[in-house]
C-alpha cells in the first residue's frame, strides 16, 4: 500500500508527497471517497495522510498531470481544524489536519485585530486539540498608541493562557523564534487577509515565495494573496500550512453549553459556580462571573462567549 501526505488542494486536484522526500506528484480522488457522506467540503485536507495507486502510470513511477495518483482513503487523523461555511449551513470544510500547532497571525491595526473573530478560531483550536500561538506581525509599524494596544493584547490573551509572540516581516523581529517553534514539526498559519502570513512565510524561509497582495484601505481588508491551502518545507527544518484569508469562522459540532469548556481561564474557575451546569450569563454564585468581576478573567474575552452563545441561539452556523 502506498502513502503520502497530502501538501496541496485545489478543488478537486491535489499534490502529495511522500516524506520526508520532497517530491511532489499529481493525484485525484477516487470518486467513492467522495461519496461517503462526509458533511465537510472537502473530505481530504492538507496535512492528511493518504493512501494512492499510481493509477495509469506504472507502479514506482512518477505520476503526471495526465496520469495522476488516486488517492483511495484517508489514514486516521491525530486532529485536524475545521469551521462552519457560513453559507452552507449543514457543512463545514476542514482547513488542515495532523497538526502540531496553530499560528494565528494578528495586527493591532490595518487590519486591526477583532477579538471575537480571533476567540472563534482559539476555541476551534481547543476543541480539536491544536495548541495556539498568537503572532502579532507588523510590529515595525507600531507607534506609541498601537504598542500600548499591543500589551493590551498580551495582558488579555497571556492572561488565558495563549502565548502571544511580536514579530516584524519586515526587519526579521521575531522571526528566528518563531523558526525554532516550526522545527521538526507540522504548523498551520492562519488569520484574516492582509495579516503578512505570506510575507512571515518568505522570512521564514527567502526561498519560498507565496504571493502577496496589498490592502484595500477602502475597506482596511486585505486583498486575498494565497488561493488554496498549501503546504511549505522550510530549510531550517518542519513544515508550515499557509492559508487563504479566512473571512468567516462559525463553530462546529458545539453545543452552547460546552462553549466555556474551552475558554480556558473560565474551565479554571467553573468548579467554583454554584450552579451545575452554569451558562456564566444568569446564575447566582457563579464564579466565572465573579472572576470577570475582579478582573482575573477578561471582560473583552467574556463579551466574546457571551456572542458566541447568542450565535449557538439563533444557529447563525447551523
Amino acid at each position: 500500500m502506498n502513502e503520502a501526505v497530502v501538501v496541496k488542494h485545489t478543488g478537486s486536484h491535489y499534490l502529495l508527497t511522500m516524506l520526508p522526500e520532497w517530491n511532489l506528484f499529481p493525484a485525484v480522488l477516487r470518486g467513492k471517497i467522495r461519496l461517503k457522506g462526509n458533511t465537510a467540503t472537502n473530505p481530504v485536507a492538507v496535512g492528511d495522510a493518504v493512501t494512492f495507486e499510481y493509477g495509469s502510470s506504472a507502479e514506482g513511477e512518477i505520476p503526471t498531470p495526465e496520469n495522476p495518483a488516486l488517492i483511495t482513503g484517508v489514514k486516521p487523523r491525530k486532529n485536524y481544524i475545521i469551521r462552519r461555511s457560513a453559507n452552507l449551513s449543514r457543512q463545514s470544510h476542514i482547513i488542515a489536519a495532523n497538526l502540531d500547532r496553530a499560528f494565528i497571525v494578528v495586527t493591532m491595526d490595518f487590519p486591526e485585530v477583532k477579538l471575537p473573530f480571533l476567540d472563534r478560531i482559539l476555541v476551534t483550536c481547543e476543541v480539536y486539540g491544536i495548541p495556539a500561538v498568537i503572532v502579532v506581525n507588523k510590529t515595525d509599524l507600531y507607534d506609541g498608541a498601537l504598542l500600548a494596544r499591543l500589551e493590551d493584547f498580551r495582558r488579555i490573551y497571556e492572561g488565558a493562557g495563549y502565548p502571544v509572540m511580536a514579530v516584524s516581516a519586515k526587519t526579521g523581529e521575531g522571526v528566528d523564534g518563531l523558526r525554532k517553534m516550526c522545527d521538526g514539526s507540522l504548523s498551520l498559519f492562519s488569520g484574516v487577509s492582509g495579516v503578512g502570513k505570506s510575507s512571515l512565510i518568505k522570512a521564514l524561509d527567502p526561498a519560498l515565495d507565496p504571493k502577496t497582495g496589498d490592502i484595500s484601505e477602502a475597506h482596511l481588508q486585505g486583498k486575498h494573496t494565497t488561493t488554496f491551502y498549501e503546504m511549505y518545507r522550510l530549510a531550517s527544518g518542519g513544515y508550515i500550512v499557509d492559508t487563504p484569508g479566512i473571512r468567516g469562522f462559525g463553530l462546529v459540532d458545539l453545543a452552547k453549553e460546552e462553549i466555556a469548556l474551552y475558554f480556558p481561564e473560565m474551565l479554571k474557575v467553573s468548579g467554583g459556580c454554584r450552579f451545575t451546569p452554569c451558562t456564566h450569563t444568569h446564575e447566582p454564585g457563579c464564579a466565572v462571573k465573579a472572576a470577570v468581576e475582579s478582573g482575573e478573567i477578561s471582560g473583552e474575552r467574556y463579551v466574546s462567549y457571551l456572542g458566541m452563545l447568542d450565535e449557538e441561539i439563533k444557529g447563525k452556523y447551523r
